[in-house]
């Protein structure tokens, strides 16, 4: 146990605290700033973190330790007393095979918090596991927490992801939007008179955005992103094959021969139930075939590129074309994404970095610079 003093110096106005003892006490002169020095006591012995709170996959930076969580953002919960059984990979590994008993669910959908105790659980959950790192002092879980959010979300939708994180254990929380967490992630200049362009394909958003002077000029929130092209996989199996596939399949198919341009071809096998015989089934694809199902998903964002790309002020255009345009997000890993948005679009087109972790190295990045907080917290 721990006895933390603050002791108020009168001489200088300050509070200074001092530790000793076996029991956690607060033991303090009577001064003003009292819950800011709280606060702060606080913040010396919790980290500060960032939150990519996606559809697919909740990542977590420690400030000055970088990415410590990577997990798909899935629960598994006891359908009647709803305890928690797992969290991230475990419970992944539980979709579309629990008993009645229990219920592996995603508790966001296209960016947004759908199950609001659920969100709340998970995000204690990844919390708690970032705080469990030996140090010499010991780590108690009331961090600063800046997350990234869809650029469209409501009042309501913002007031339950600052209020799930409260519940959870954050002392302090920041909301940042999503395409502006890409872009700083990938190092554009965000706070330069100058036109910055990024499209963030992740799971159930597509955020698209035009970014000068650190604010989004133009910007469209498209609910059309790697969920659908999963759905258009499952679609293209059923109708071609008569082949019912799981949501895990249809994902592992897109990652290993999804193809945005007519490539190599490349074969692999996918398994599900015949729709005629109700049995199992194995059947060949190429990444041709895969390439034809995810067609009309990836027509509809280059579309939104296209409509932001007409709506940016004219004075921008130059420097969208001049540094190009900026893909972030796990689709971005799509192979043959670059070429096909630089044929559909006619403008430079750059894959930024380990795209899938753009969002959660910017809020780290603005973790560190206060007044670029300030300035773009929504």
């Amino acid at each position: 146990m721990l006895v933390i003093y603050l002791v108020h110096n009168f001489s200088t106005g300050r509070v200074v605290p001092v530790v000793g003892g076996t029991m956690l006490l607060f033991s303090w002169f009577p001064c003003p700033s009292f819950f800011k020095m709280l606060a702060r006591i606080f913040g010396l012995f919790s980290h500060d973190i960032g939150v990519d709170l996606g559809t697919s996959n909740t990542l977590v930076l420690v400030l000055g330790k970088g990415i410590v969580v990577r997990e798909p953002s899935v629960v598994a919960i006891h359908s009647k007393s709803r305890d928690i059984l797992a969290v991230g990979s475990d419970a992944q590994a539980m979709l579309g095979k629990t008993p009645a008993s229990i219920a592996a669910v995603r508790p966001l959908r296209h960016g947004v918090i759908s199950d609001f105790e659920v969100t709340e659980r998970m995000l204690s959950y990844f919390i708690r596991k970032v705080h469990k790192s030996p140090t010499s002092l010991p780590r108690i879980p009331r961090p600063r927490v800046v997350v990234g959010i869809p650029s469209l979300v409501t009042e309501v939708e913002k007031r339950a992801v600052s209020d799930a994180l409260r519940r959870a254990g954050a002392r302090e929380s920041f909301l940042i939007q999503e395409p502006m967490a890409a872009a700083v992630g990938a190092g554009l200049p965000v706070e330069e008179a100058k036109g910055s362009m990024v499209v963030d394909i992740g799971g159930g958003t597509t955020e698209i955005a035009v970014i000068s002077l650190g604010g989004i000029i133009v910007g469209r929130s498209l609910k059309v992103a790697g969920d659908a092209l999963d759905q258009a996989i499952v679609d293209y199996a059923r109708k071609k094959y008569h082949l019912l596939l799981g949501e895990r399949m249809a994902e592992d198919t897109k990652i290993k021969l999804g193809e945005a341009t007519k490539g190599k071809r490349r074969e692999g096998t996918v398994r599900g139930r015949d729709l005629k015989t109700g049995l199992p089934k194995t059947v060949a694809v190429s990444s041709h075939e895969i390439g034809e199902a995810i067609a009309d998903p990836l027509a509809a964002i280059i579309a939104s590129v296209k409509d932001v790309l007409e709506d940016a002020p004219p004075e921008l255009v130059p420097d969208i074309l001049d540094q190009g345009i900026t893909l972030a997000g796990g689709v971005a890993q799509l192979r043959g994404i670059e070429k096909r948005f630089v044929r559909e679009l006619g403008a430079p087109v750059n894959v930024a970095k380990d795209p899938i972790t753009c969002v959660v190295r910017g809020t780290g990045v603005v973790l560190e610079k206060k007044e670029l907080l300030k300035r773009i917290s929504v």
